[in-house]
């Protein structure tokens, strides 16, 4: 993925990753979109940092991300770049239907039906990319978040599917696997948890793997390495039992 002179989108630009991820890439040169749910915060964004767009999207809708996506290649006709980065995470107590149907929503369904939408447009441009977000607990699960852990799995295996049916095309996918950030994702406590990777830090090693562009199309920072390859290095239950004692 070249990192400069792209038009990019990127859902849930409101805070965190997104946020953090928009900036870094407006700096870049590209044309920025930052979209989600809360048009304040949306607007503080973008009161920050001149050029930069915003949209209202409810990623939970399926009949708004359609209207979203047509007003979206209407507004941006030069959009190549989509990063799918809308998330919320929520622990469960064993098995909570609300919080498994809200969460798969926003984190599967949403950014499949954003790309669906898209897809016609993406591919009709000389080059574009495919963001995912996917997370380290895509590999080893946090017992806390099951529904989340499952959906960044999901994501992942979406992510590797996609990308192997659109090789021959002018369509790239590139996968984004998050480890514990300083981000707000599971509350205010989360950004300043000191076992969690600086988000500035984090977002400085994506951007120079991005523009390093691995042949794999995964981005993997080094602090997400020992997830992503502890099946493979036979840690996976040692990992996994760490980090549910952890959360306790």
């Amino acid at each position: 993925m070249n990192i400069t002179g792209n038009s990019i989108l990127i859902t849930g630009g409101g805070s965190g990753i997104g946020r953090a991820l928009a900036e870094a890439l407006h700096a870049k040169g590209n044309s920025v979109v930052i979209a989600g749910r809360r048009e304040r915060v949306l607007d503080d964004v973008t009161q920050a940092n001149p050029g930069m767009a915003s949209m209202v999207l409810d990623i939970q809708d399926k009949a708004d991300i359609a209207a979203f996506a047509r007003e979206a290649v209407t507004r941006f006709p030069a959009l190549n770049v989509i990063v799918n980065n809308a998330g919320i995470m929520r622990p469960e107590t064993q098995i909570d239907l609300a919080i498994a149907e809200e969460t798969i929503a926003t984190n599967l369904l949403g950014p499949i039906q954003l790309t669906a939408a898209l897809l016609p447009h993406l591919l009709a441009q000389p080059r574009a990319t495919v963001v995912t977000v996917s997370s380290g607990l895509a590999f080893v699960p946090l017992a806390a978040t099951p529904t989340y852990s499952a959906t960044k799995a999901a994501i992942h295996s979406w992510s590797m599917a996609l990308r192997h049916q659109l090789k021959d095309t002018s369509v790239e996918v590139v996968e984004i696997a998050p480890p514990y950030v300083q981000t707000e994702l599971l509350g205010p406590q989360q950004a300043t948890d000191p076992d969690a990777m600086p988000l500035a830090d984090f977002t400085a090693e994506v951007m120079a793997l991005l523009e390093a562009a691995p042949a794999d199309g995964e981005i993997i920072v080094e602090r997400c390495k020992p997830l992503r390859f502890a099946e493979r290095n036979g840690q996976t239950q040692t990992l996994f039992s760490a980090l549910a004692a952890r959360d306790h």
